[in-house]
């Protein structure tokens, strides 16, 4: 059975404690960078804006949440061209997948960063995700040692 990620915060509130702590740095010229979080689970917004709360704070970062895959895409959409740098989706959510989502960004969107989060981190869609563009695969719960080491890889790049 999964728990919920509210069931989890007590185990992410002990991993920062105890990781080897990554820090999301100023990078020259770069601020603000867009992430987009994309899961139908509300608590995952409370979650990130905790691991990210001092890149937040500090101007380096700004995450966005949306709750389906219609709901980002049409996000995307409405403000052109896109602002947003990376998606992070989660792949099993109601109505539009985030396997289907990760497919029309990057046909419509082939500039924008997506990486899958999924809370199965089975073989299939591992495949399935890198054939389709993903540009890495997160397995539940989260390493956001990993993820900010993502993040930061994303930021000196662009």
């Amino acid at each position: 059975m999964i728990s919920s990620i509210r069931d989890q915060i007590p185990f992410f509130e002990e991993m920062t404690q105890n990781e080897t702590k990554i820090e999301l740095q100023s990078v020259e010229g770069k601020t603000g960078m867009k992430f987009l979080v994309v899961d139908d689970e509300r608590d995952v917004e409370m979650l990130f804006l905790q691991k990210f709360r001092k890149e937040i704070r500090s101007g380096l970062i700004e995450l966005e949440f949306t709750f389906s895959g219609r709901d980002a895409l049409t996000r995307l959409q409405n403000t052109q061209p896109p602002d947003v740098l990376y998606i992070f989706s989660d792949i099993n959510m109601p109505g539009m997948s985030g396997l289907e989502l990760l497919k029309k960004v990057k046909s419509q969107f082939p500039q924008i960063q997506v990486s899958m989060i999924s809370a199965y981190g089975d073989d299939d869609n591992y495949d399935r995700a890198l054939k389709s563009g993903a540009k890495e695969f997160f397995t539940k719960p989260i390493d956001f040692a990993s993820l900010k080491q993502e993040m930061l890889e994303t930021l000196e790049e662009s």
